[in-house]
Parts: structure tokens; C-alpha cells; sequence
């Protein structure tokens, strides 16, 4: 007989399933919610009870409060889709093979028989739709599958361009809006459930204005036609302000976009009369400058330029789970950079897409968030 002292340490005591089986499951998805990411997806094909937690909304909330969201997704909205937005599951690296519906949130289709709502612009997990038929927008959580009608502020209702922010404590949705010869913004604030006007903004932002503005220390913030500048729009107070930092040199096209918390990227084509031949990637230092900090590689950029035919009005950018993400509305797929590594990808393009595709492809994050409130 082996004295125990001599027993192999890898040997590891045998666990009674009369015992582990009586485990309370909420006591079990607490286990488990400790666990890495990958290392639970890698469980999944154990048993169908682990496989089954992936759609557990209650599971899912417990690993996203740890710091690391069970799961974030990259979202395309396209007219082909019809009320389908297929998922790339940014965390596996992999398309989803089922699509995200949300027909039981949405009316199907307009008094004319057209598609009746479109998606606008999405924030910690909440989605926002514009419904003209019903002169409203629409605020929901897939996940807690919940949702909110917002009446627009008046009719006829003709917005160029609308913000979407979600908050701690509710979230705010930011328009502007072109009404007969008058130009003004109008915020919306969940909290109290109501509309506030704010003065004419042409001479900031130029007519016609289309890009989404981006939000970082209470504010919006937004890049002008040429020559190029930022202005800012803040959220509580409403006034407009214009940055007196000194963009950097021969800039064709310039986009925003902010990680959420304290960093402000500035992605930028660089050249000539309109023509990039570079495109480069900046950080707003502290002493309000602007410091490269990364530049797309040759042939990655040559691809670039050649899908936006030098068209820039036609790229948009938005940042999702440490990725900055550049797309365009002709070409279904998207440049990224991994900010922390500073290393450059094209997500491969959705193979539920038919070949023939026309444009109009819009991207948005998606991190589902059980308790984001409507």
C-alpha cells in the first residue's frame, strides 16, 4: 500500500455526483460566471444545461458586471435584411450563423407597404429606430426586450443628422433638424421625457450637415466641411464651441470617435486635392494636441480609397470593445484597428449577403446590456 505522502500530486479527488448534481443552478451560474470568456465556450459542448446559459439573460448580466461583456457583437443593417441584422460575434472572431430579429419590436411595414422604420444608432445596447409613419422614434432592449416610443418634437419633422447617448441614468437623443428656412437641434432627455430646443446651428456646422456626432466629456463633438475644424455642442447647457487646437497638415477627410470614457481618435485621409494617399490615426493629448499614433498600411489603404472612390461623405466611423471601426456605405466590409496592439484588419464580409448586393450597408455596436434602461 502507497503511504499518501507518495501518492502522485496530480491526482486529484474524485467528485460524488450525488453531490454536485443537488448544486442549486443559480449557485452553479455564479461559478461559472468566474470564469474567463473562452474558457466557458469551451464548456459549452459539455452539456446542453452550459450551451443554454449563452442565452440566459440573468447569466449573461452576472458576466457582464465583472468588467468583461459576455458578448458584443458588430451588428450590419442593409436593405437586402429586411428586419434581419446578421451578427459578427467580435469575441469568437466568427459570423453568427442566426440572425438578430427584432420584428417583435418593430411594425412591419408602413400605410404604403414600404419598410416603415429604419435603424438609426445604437448605445450600450440600446437600439434607436426612426418610425415616420408613426411621426415617432423608437428607443428598445433586445435583451430585456423592452422598448419605448419617443414622439417626435413637431411635424413635418426633417432631421439631417441624430446623436444617440446612452447613460447611466437614461439617455439622451440629439437631432438636428432643418424645418422650412429655420436650422435648430433638438435634445431629447429620458429622464424627464421631453423635447428642448436649442438656437440655429449653420453658422457652425454648414448646411446639409450628415455626420453623427461623438460624445466624450459631456459633449458632442463634430468635424466641419473644409476647411477642417471641431466644434462641440454641450449636452446640459447647449452651447456650441469651437476647439482652438491646430489639426494636422493636408488633411482630405477627417472622422471622430471617442472610446466612451477620456480618449478623443481623430482618423484622417492625407494628400492632395482631394486624394488620400495615406490615412492615419491620431490621440488627443493632454495638452490638447493631436498625437499620431498609428498609420494604415499601404495596401490596406490603397484598398481603402479605391471602394470609396475618394467619396469620403460616404465614410463613417464608430469604436466598438477597444476597436476603431472605419466603414463606408458602399462596401459591406469593415476596417478595423485594434487600438492596444495598433495592428490594422478587414472583417470578412457576411456570407448571408447576396452576390448581387447594392449599397447602404450600416454598421453599429452591439454589446447586449440586460438593466440599459428605455
Amino acid at each position: 500500500m502507497t503511504p499518501k505522502s507518495l501518492q502522485s500530486p496530480s491526482r486529484l479527488p474524485e467528485m460524488d455526483p450525488a453531490i454536485w448534481s443537488r448544486l442549486p443552478e443559480e449557485l452553479l451560474e455564479h461559478v461559472l460566471s468566474c470564469l474567463p470568456l473562452k474558457t466557458f465556450l469551451n464548456l459549452r459542448s459539455t452539456c446542453k444545461r452550459f450551451k443554454s446559459l449563452t442565452f440566459s439573460p440573468s447569466f449573461m448580466s452576472k458576466h457582464t458586471t465583472r468588467g468583461s461583456p459576455f458578448s458584443s457583437f458588430l451588428l450590419l443593417s442593409h436593405p437586402q435584411f429586411y428586419h434581419q441584422y446578421p451578427l459578427y460575434d467580435s469575441i469568437i472572431g466568427s459570423w453568427r450563423h442566426l440572425a438578430l430579429s427584432l420584428s417583435f419590436l418593430l411594425p412591419v411595414t408602413g400605410s404604403n407597404g414600404s419598410p416603415s422604420c429604419s435603424l438609426l444608432s445604437s448605445s450600450n445596447g440600446l437600439f434607436c429606430f426612426s418610425l415616420p409613419s408613426s411621426k415617432s422614434f423608437l428607443v428598445c432592449n433586445f435583451l430585456a426586450k423592452s422598448s419605448r416610443i419617443v414622439e417626435f418634437p413637431s411635424y413635418p419633422f426633417a432631421f439631417e443628422s441624430l446623436a444617440f447617448v446612452s447613460m447611466p441614468f437614461g439617455y439622451k437623443i440629439f437631432v438636428l433638424c432643418s424645418k422650412f428656412s429655420s436650422n435648430s437641434v433638438f435634445v431629447y432627455d429620458s429622464r424627464v421625457h421631453s423635447w428642448q430646443k436649442f438656437d440655429r446651428f449653420e453658422p457652425i456646422l454648414g448646411d446639409n450637415y450628415r455626420q453623427e456626432g461623438v460624445f466624450f466629456n459631456g459633449s458632442l463633438y463634430f468635424t466641419t466641411s473644409e476647411p477642417f475644424s471641431i466644434v462641440c455642442f454641450d449636452l446640459e447647457s447647449g452651447r456650441w464651441e469651437r476647439l482652438d487646437n491646430e489639426l494636422p497638415g493636408d488633411l482630405t477627410f477627417v472622422r471622430l470617435v471617442s472610446d466612451g470614457e477620456n480618449k478623443l481618435y481623430l482618423i484622417g485621409g492625407v494628400g492632395r486635392n482631394g486624394i488620400s494617399r495615406s490615412m492615419k490615426l491620431w490621440e488627443l493629448g493632454g495638452g490638447r494636441n493631436w498625437i499620431e499614433a498609428e498609420s494604415l498600411p499601404e495596401l490596406m489603404c490603397k484598398k481603402f480609397v479605391s471602394v470609396c472612390y475618394h467619396n469620403y461623405e460616404r465614410v463613417y466611423c464608430f469604436w466598438h470593445q477597444g476597436m476603431i471601426c472605419v466603414c463606408c456605405y458602399t462596401w459591406p466590409e469593415i476596417l478595423y484597428c485594434k487600438v492596444s496592439k495598433r495592428t490594422w484588419h478587414w472583417l470578412p464580409k457576411c456570407p448571408s449577403l447576396p452576390e448581387k448586393w447594392s449599397c447602404g450597408f450600416r454598421w453599429f455596436s452591439f454589446v447586449p446590456e440586460l438593466y440599459a434602461t428605455v
